[in-house]
């Protein structure tokens, strides 16, 4: 009976043994990467993702920017209408954001997997204003500040190449507009008011645009190593009901990935990101503030992050945490800059 008892004891190890190694944390890529892999027919995965993202100081091109050189240089687009002043009177200094991703898979077959992710964003902006329509004299500082479910997102991953140590596939989806693109707030105007307009495009929660996505994404291991790239863009397409269209959305990105344990590995990850200009305007977005200023919205950014992966006992559950932040930014500007993203995920297969 011992004997039986160690024999059995001794193959529910092994199986286990192999089963984890068949579910290594790095064959998931960094959590800051989106569908980044496939899944066997009939398989389920869950996902919660939390993105914390924290903005502060203005730049234009690659060089920093002093409020006060904002609000004494730069130009007002909407300088023409009655009472409007011919430089930003209002710069904001800092933003946070963060977002509550919600993402199920599912693999009708072994080469298509099926992918939806719903978001829910909370954001804020610090502002400080300057009074009446020219000078660099502070009249005082407010906050904006708004949340709601953002836009949704549903895709098809289809595997093309699977030899067991090189997988390609291919993204095709929609993000659909269901984030609200109406959002109000109270501000504090140069002339010392505080109205409740139409806040300006940072500040709402989706396009308004059906808006297709497309992707590549490959990726391979071999012993304790793992790599893998991605393209991913956003195509915004039409005009929403407030009769602008937001920029084109574009991201690539590499890593690597190293096996420190059998439940836990390390990755470092480069990310290029383009995102264009408005095309049009909203007609109620009317402020001396950049942020109101369609032309003022691109960004380009290389960010480095570093990551981990940690697989839970049972190979279901996995945790996983990176960290990033921008070493090259230019931006259309004056615009806020990016300081850094944290993101924290958690992932279990049905």
């Amino acid at each position: 009976m011992k004997n039986t008892t160690i024999a059995t004891c001794f193959m529910l190890l092994l199986i286990g043994a192999t089963a984890l190694a068949d579910s290594r944390p790095d064959s998931h890529a960094p959590i800051g990467v989106m569908g980044d892999h496939v899944h066997k027919k009939g398989e389920i995965m869950l996902s919660y993702r939390f993105m914390h993202m924290d903005m502060q100081g203005n730049r234009n091109g690659t060089s920093s920017l002093l409020p006060e050189t904002i609000v004494t240089t730069a130009a007002n687009r909407f300088a023409n209408p009655p009472m409007q002043p011919p430089t930003l009177r209002v710069v904001p200094t800092e933003m946070s954001m963060n977002m509550h991703m919600l993402g199920v898979m599912y693999a009708p077959s072994d080469r298509i997997t099926l992918m939806g992710m719903l978001n829910f964003l909370e954001k804020d902006m610090d502002h400080i204003t300057y009074m009446g329509p020219m000078g660099s004299t502070v009249l005082g500082g407010f906050t904006t500040e708004t949340s709601g479910v953002g836009d949704v997102s549903v895709s098809a991953l289809i595997k093309v190449l699977d030899n067991g140590r090189n997988q390609w596939h291919i993204t095709a989806g929609i993000s659909l507009p269901t984030g609200d693109i109406e959002e109000v707030g109270t501000i504090l105007t140069p002339m010392n008011t505080q109205p409740s307009p139409r806040l300006p495009y940072p500040m709402q929660l989706g396009s308004g645009t059906i808006d297709p996505i497309l992707g590549l994404t490959v990726s391979g291991r071999a012993d304790k190593w793992g790599w893998g790239g991605q393209w991913r863009s956003v195509f915004r397409l039409g005009e929403n009901d407030e009769n602008y269209t937001l920029g084109d959305e574009h991201r690539i990105t590499g890593w690597t990935s190293y096996l420190l344990h059998p439940t836990l590995s390390l990755s470092g990850r480069l990310e290029y990101y383009d995102r264009g200009n408005i095309d049009g305007i909203d007609p109620l977005i009317l402020a001396p503030v950049q942020t109101a200023d369609p032309d003022r919205q691109r960004i380009q950014r290389v960010d480095v992050g570093l990551g981990a992966n940690f697989l839970l006992p049972g190979r279901r559950h996995r945790i996983a945490l990176e960290i990033s932040a921008p070493i090259v930014q230019d931006l259309d500007g004056p615009q806020l800059e990016t300081d850094w993203n944290i993101t924290l995920g958690w992932q279990y297969a049905l």
